[in-house]
């Protein structure tokens, strides 16, 4: 952990001196006066895949939206190098998930703002969830290796929280470049709407479902649960990339048995390792269950995005808990 602090140190440092040598900054830190590119567009960076895709519903023809983390690489573990630094630093927006969740922003943020960088934090005023909080009925084993610190990041996965972050993006966005506000505004109304549908399409499923509870084995699905009076069981105390002990092993074997669930749910982006070996020694099924922290190239190959991703996790959701 020092070392990993020392060397975010001598990177800042020199993502400082590369900013104050190019001169690069915007003097818009008050979100006003966003400067159009070469092509009349606005620059974007986001973080987070959900955050990516709102960003560019909202800011169509005149925003190019780049995310930060390339396509399959995992989005906790992911620090930029200086020079990205010094690339973000340019644009004109920086939007950032926040909760915790990008320390690396969090470390950046006063070399960005000091160059006059526009940044949003998207959870800003959100009614968080604490860290490892439990929505009624919920378990999950202790040591989940992603330290988010004292609030749950993972709001994406309440359609009506993202829908929250996105009127915030809207309002960030009109305030740099307010000559296309009506655009920006119809634009967003067109998202909120279909998040609505979402929202009440998982309200529909969930409601008639003969279980409530499901199995995963990272605790990302929390506000989820908890917009659906759904029980998450999470086995990431153990980590997906480690190998259980025996009694760990044993332990959730018989949870999963006892909690007579039929399926066990891994990620896109973390090892299938420890979900697999649970779900044959307990004689049940796997899925995927996307938290959506990315997306494989193979998905943006095929023109997945967060809605129908979510309809899929749905879709999951809706087998799992009916079986």
């Amino acid at each position: 952990m020092l070392n990993k602090i020392k060397r975010w140190g001598v990177m800042l440092g020199l993502a400082s001196i590369a900013l104050l040598a190019s001169g690069c900054g915007q003097n818009n830190s008050d979100l006003t006066g966003g400067q159009l590119g070469d092509d009349g567009k606005l620059a974007i960076y986001t973080t987070l895949y959900p955050l990516q895709y709102v960003t560019e519903r909202i800011g169509g023809e005149h925003a190019t939206v780049t995310n930060v983390v390339p396509p399959g690489v995992e989005a906790h573990d992911f620090e930029p190098t200086a020079k990205e630094l010094v690339r973000i630093s340019k644009g004109d927006l920086l939007v950032y998930n926040g909760g915790g969740f990008e320390a690396w922003v969090e470390k950046a943020a006063t070399n960005f703002s000091r160059q006059g960088m526009n940044i949003l934090e998207a959870t800003e005023g959100l009614p968080l969830l604490a860290s490892g909080a439990h929505v009624e009925g919920e378990e999950h084993h202790e040591g989940d290796g992603h330290d988010h610190g004292s609030n749950d990041p993972h709001v994406w996965l309440d359609p009506t929280l993202l829908a929250m972050q996105a009127e915030k993006v809207k309002d960030a966005l009109i305030k740099i470049d307010p000559d296309h506000k009506q655009e920006y505004e119809e634009n967003y109304t067109e998202l909120r709407n279909d998040l609505n549908k979402l929202d009440q399409d998982f309200k529909e499923m969930t409601s008639q479902a003969k279980k409530k509870e499901f199995v995963v084995s990272h605790q990302a699905f929390t506000y989820l649960a908890n917009r659906y009076n759904l029980q998450q069981i999470s086995i990431s105390g153990v980590s997906p990339e480690d190998e259980p002990s025996p009694s760990e092993l044993k332990e959730l074997v018989e949870m999963v048995k006892e909690k007579q669930v039929s399926y066990i749910m891994f990620e896109t982006l973390a090892s299938p390792k420890v979900a697999e070996v649970i779900a044959r020694e307990a004689k049940v099924k796997t899925a995927v269950l996307n938290p959506l922290e990315g997306l494989l190239e193979e998905e943006q190959k095929h023109g997945k995005d967060y809605l129908s991703i979510m309809r899929d996790n749905l879709k999951v959701l809706e087998t799992a808990l009916n079986e």
